[in-house]
């Protein structure tokens, strides 16, 4: 029997009332201690409770990470108001499809943002920051917010990355977000005294979910606002972080960044998160001298599913207490051995999973079927009962009748000395089902000779894994984990190099 877990409100609130001068965050301009935040997001609560939001109201958030960012996360949950966090960078038809989707009673937006907000929106439901930051330094009259008593009611409306189409909102409650902090607490082994460091965005999960860490443990954060590879140790170094995180392509990135006075001399016990592939393990742990602990999950599964705590190489590790894991093959029936099949997710504790997506009944019913999540994510087991990610099941092309997968190219593509990241996708055959396009970043200060690069991949992968297109560009366009956005990559083949249409020996 697992504990039981219930919301995070009132052991803030605790925690907050019996030690208010911890430090919770660091800024680089500022310290927020607990007294603060309990402070400044009771006036914010009030504030919103003046511009007309009331408890189940949505609250959407377009804002860097800030003391105003912080306070109003903490702020929507004293009003028991529904929190819907909204990418910075995101424009046009994306921003004013997640805004009319989850129709927020208000928005409060940087104020850099106002005119993109208002161009999706009616302008009277934007708010500035400068409003909430001058709102959360006035005591207002007003009754305590106590938030919630149901631990399941929703907390966030949170938007899932959208890498391969139109995004879905997840519906996460207040439950949810603390299993997700207590699953960091695990997998990172948090202690009393660590510095979090934070250049995960407070609007995405990977940025909320820290929020939990210093209410269950004698933590603080060390906030930034963005994450930045030339600047990554220096900011570790001056934040005495304990702790660093990775999404996405992050490890690879930092990598392959010059070598650097702080690449052993930064202060960091432990590199958690998910998304580091087997061949940048150890080369990551050689070079910065900072042991790996990985783990996967996904939002509607309170974040983290698997936590690997005994370094086994390229694993994710197994269930954390609260999930079960099975694999399973299309028909419903357990994977054998090492054959890879879909992860699919049940829970012993009421409430981890989420209770659907916003407005899409059908989308819940496909994931959500005899009380367990199927990932749509594939996973194998070793002989030891270790899980590995084999990447997601719908990102793969269809060659001379083989399922070629993205996350198995993409590996050995990363490899090459002088790519910095890639992506593959699908497009259109002259003849067959589908061929490989293939788009690679190169690192600063290297080129990339597209038959170069595939010659090199010819010994590497099968004949119907090889790229029959590669696309040399400057950068891609991530999502706030820093994961490539393949629904943006173009599908186009004119202009790009064609292996087929230069003389080699490895003929299709």
């Amino acid at each position: 029997m697992t504990e039981s877990y219930d919301g995070f409100l009132s052991v803030f609130r605790t925690r907050a009332a019996a030690k208010p001068n911890r430090i919770f965050a660091k800024f680089p301009d500022r310290a927020i201690s607990f007294g603060n935040l309990d402070s400044m997001s009771s006036a914010l609560a009030a504030w919103l409770a003046g511009r007309g939001v009331n408890a189940g109201d949505r609250v959407a958030l377009m804002m860097r990470n800030s003391p105003a960012s912080l306070a109003l996360l903490f702020a929507i949950a004293k009003l028991d108001a529904v929190w819907v966090p909204v990418n910075v960078a995101a424009r046009g038809d994306s921003l004013a499809y997640i805004l009319e989707h989850s129709a927020p009673k208000l928005i409060v937006a940087d104020d850099d943002a106002h005119d993109t907000v208002a161009a999706s929106t009616a302008p009277e439901r934007i708010a500035s920051t400068i409003e909430a930051m001058t709102a959360m330094t006035v005591a207002h009259a007003s009754p305590p917010f106590v938030g919630s008593a149901n631990p399941d009611r929703p907390y966030a409306i949170m938007y899932t990355s959208g890498t391969t189409g139109r995004p879905k909102g997840v519906i996460v409650s207040h439950r949810m977000l603390r299993l997700s902090g207590e699953a960091v607490a695990l997998i990172s082994a948090a202690r009393d005294g660590d510095v979090m460091f934070m250049w995960e965005p407070l609007f995405h999960i990977g940025g909320a979910q820290m929020i939990i860490l210093p209410l269950i443990r004698d933590v603080e954060l060390a906030l930034v606002e963005r994450f930045s590879a030339s600047q990554f140790w220096t900011q570790v170094k001056a934040t005495g972080a304990s702790h660093i995180h990775f999404l996405g392509g992050i490890l690879q990135i930092l990598l392959k960044q010059p070598p650097g006075p702080f690449d052993r001399h930064h202060g960091v016990r432990v590199a958690w998160g998910g998304g580091c592939p087997r061949d940048v393990w150890r080369p990551f742990e050689e070079r910065f001298g900072i042991p790996i602990r990985e783990c996967y999950g996904m939002t509607e599964c309170s974040s983290i599913t698997t936590a690997n705590l005994d370094a086994t190489l390229g694993s994710v590790g197994r269930p954390v207490p609260w999930f079960d894991v099975t694999l399973r093959r299309a028909d419903g029936s357990l994977v054998d051995g090492d054959e890879q099949g879909e992860i699919v997710v049940t829970t012993s504790q009421h409430g981890a999973l989420t209770c659907g997506y916003l407005n899409n009944p059908d989308a819940t019913a496909m994931a959500l079927r005899d009380g367990a999540f199927h990932t749509g994510d594939l996973g194998s087991w070793d002989a030891a009962g270790n899980m590995y990610f084999h990447g997601r099941m719908s990102d793969s092309a269809r060659v001379r009748g083989e399922n070629v997968s993205a996350f198995e190219v993409e590996s050995v593509a990363a490899k090459h000395p002088a790519v910095e990241d890639c992506a593959m996708i699908p497009v259109a055959a002259e003849i067959g089902e589908q061929d490989i396009k293939l788009f690679v970043k190169p690192k600063p200060g290297a080129s990339i000779d597209p038959a170069e690069l595939s010659a090199w991949l010819t010994p590497q992968l099968a004949p119907y894994q090889r790229p029959r297109y590669i696309a040399v560009i400057a950068d891609f366009e991530r999502t706030p984990s820093q994961r490539i956005m393949k629904h943006q990559l173009s599908r186009r083949i004119d202009g790009c190099w064609s292996r087929l249409d230069h003389k080699q020996s490895d003929q299709k």
